[in-house]
């Protein structure tokens, strides 16, 4: 038998992401209802430094201040966006121009039922969307939809705790038949959720739960039952959609943690497989159709009850996913003996506070920078489930300056360069990788921080934390260079 080194496929899905909360803009154009993501306002780096976990994590009581209109916040960079909503066609033209195959954005929940509760969808907002994909059809690029980008609508979250019900299962299950019933003929690939450990990480951002309303024991508890009702609303949406067009495929996504233990002490390496374990264990459900057993300690050592019914179970189990998608943009270091709550951010990554790495150079906003960490995780998750992946995040953040038009953003370029050279020797490993979104495709609100000041895009956006700018549109470096990396499927990399 003749063995021949494997390289990029022909057809390769090259391209980059966005989220509805992060571009759109519009908040309350078109009819389109309030997400739990509008009520979060802009905190100052002065503020971040103060508050616990991430900045769209609120309290009740800043929740009803901003409902109320008695907060001193009145900045709201996510209603503004990038103004993608009247920008669209001409946004899509310059992801055409760099030679996009595909391009991944979600759809905003609100604006189909502008509450979640509405018996018949919101017309105008189904047309955005169409009009959306069409766009991209005249440019032959793929559209890769995600469902629920984190937010939800605002009426969800606080007449059922978001996702801590059940209630939710169903509402969910209804705003996924619409979309699917609209354009499963048109878009082959779907994430139902973005990054679902945000869930256990960030309770409000990734469940819509306000934990100072938690119907559960603790809440530890609602967070991994919001989980679970996301787990079978996926294999809902999965089981509904395959009746509707066989040929669509489903993927979990996750946001990938991947862990290095601190030292070849045992208890250190013993530490970093416990980090994995709860990192993967959704694609242990999505590939499988089961919870881990070693959860079952987990949930013994931390008081965990939540409600999974036997139906349930079968449910995941006879609706498992057809690929793992997932974001990555750094990796973490694990001790046995470092308590995380004494880190103080001292390598801060897009979920976790994690050990500084001495190995490792430093991004403007403190992430870890390792492409070989990318090659591992792609080979380990790729060696243990034997499913196709999907890169649906990977970028730097950072400090882009635009001088007379134009910017020159070298280190975005180091960074991907590095990143698709590792995406390639995994597909030499024999890897199985379907596509690459870049986050992103153009300059956003950064989803952790709520800055647009932390860019991540190809296409500069000229408009500052507070709205000011013109909102115009330039083309960095880096829009080029990737351009000629799509012409030539990965080849023109240094």
């Amino acid at each position: 038998m003749k063995l021949e080194k494997m390289t990029m496929p022909e057809g390769f899905l090259w391209g980059g992401a966005s989220a509805a909360n992060q571009v759109e803009g519009a908040y309350d154009e078109d009819g389109k209802g309030i997400s739990t993501f509008d009520l979060i306002p802009f905190f100052t780096k002065e503020e971040r430094a103060t508050r616990k976990g991430l900045p769209s994590e609120i309290s009740e009581n800043e929740i009803e201040s901003v409902l109320n209109g008695v907060t001193n916040h009145i900045n709201f960079p996510k209603r503004r966006g990038v103004d993608f909503y009247h920008h669209y066609k001409s946004d899509i033209a310059l992801f055409a121009e760099m030679g996009f195959k595909v391009f991944r954005f979600s759809i905003g929940w609100t604006r189909i039922y502008p509450t979640g509760f509405e018996e018949q969808p919101n017309q105008k907002g189904l047309d955005f969307y169409r009009d959306v994909i069409n766009e991209c059809k005249k440019y032959n690029i793929e559209p890769l939809i995600t469902m629920s980008h984190y937010e939800i609508p605002w009426e969800v979250a606080d007449r059922y705790n978001g996702w801590e019900s059940k209630e939710t299962i169903d509402l969910f299950l209804n705003f996924a038949k619409t979309i699917l019933d609209e354009f499963a003929q048109d878009v082959k690939y779907w994430i139902p959720f973005n990054e679902m450990n945000m869930t256990l990480i960030s309770p409000y951002h990734g469940g819509g739960i306000i934990p100072e309303r938690i119907k559960s024991q603790n809440l530890m508890s609602a967070e991994f039952q919001a989980l679970h009702n996301q787990f079978v609303a996926g294999a809902k949406v999965l089981k509904y959609g395959r009746k509707v067009n066989p040929n669509l495929q489903f993927g979990c996504m996750i946001a990938r943690l991947e862990t290095y233990a601190e030292t070849c002490k045992s208890a250190d390496q013993l530490a970093a497989l416990r980090q994995e374990q709860m990192n993967v264990f959704y694609f242990e459900v999505a590939a499988i159709g089961e919870y881990p057993k070693y959860l079952n300690k987990y949930f013994i050592d931390n008081d965990i009850i939540f409600q999974q019914s036997e139906e349930e179970l079968s449910l995941l189990k006879e609706n498992t996913y057809d690929y793992l998608a997932f974001s990555y943009y750094n990796t973490y270091v694990k001790s046995s003996n470092v308590d995380e709550e004494t880190l103080d951010g001292k390598a801060s990554g897009n979920l976790v506070d994690a050990q500084p790495n001495a190995y490792v150079t430093i991004s403007d906003w403190g992430w870890p920078i390792d492409s070989t960490g990318f090659l591992i995780t792609l080979n380990k998750l790729y060696d243990k489930f034997r499913l196709p992946l999907f890169v649906t995040e990977n970028g730097l953040g950072a400090h882009d300056v635009m001088k007379e038009g134009h910017v020159h953003d070298d280190y975005r370029i180091a960074y991907l360069n590095d990143h698709i050279k590792a995406l390639k020797e995994a597909v030499e490993d024999g890897v199985e990788v379907l596509g690459y979104t870049t986050w992103t495709a153009i300059d956003l609100v950064s989803c952790g921080t709520n800055e647009m000041t932390k860019r991540y895009g190809f296409i500069y956006v000229d408009a500052d934390d507070y709205g000011i700018g013109t909102y115009d549109r330039y083309k960095k470096d880096s829009f080029y260079w990737y351009k000629d990396v799509i012409a030539s499927n990965g080849k023109n990399i240094d």
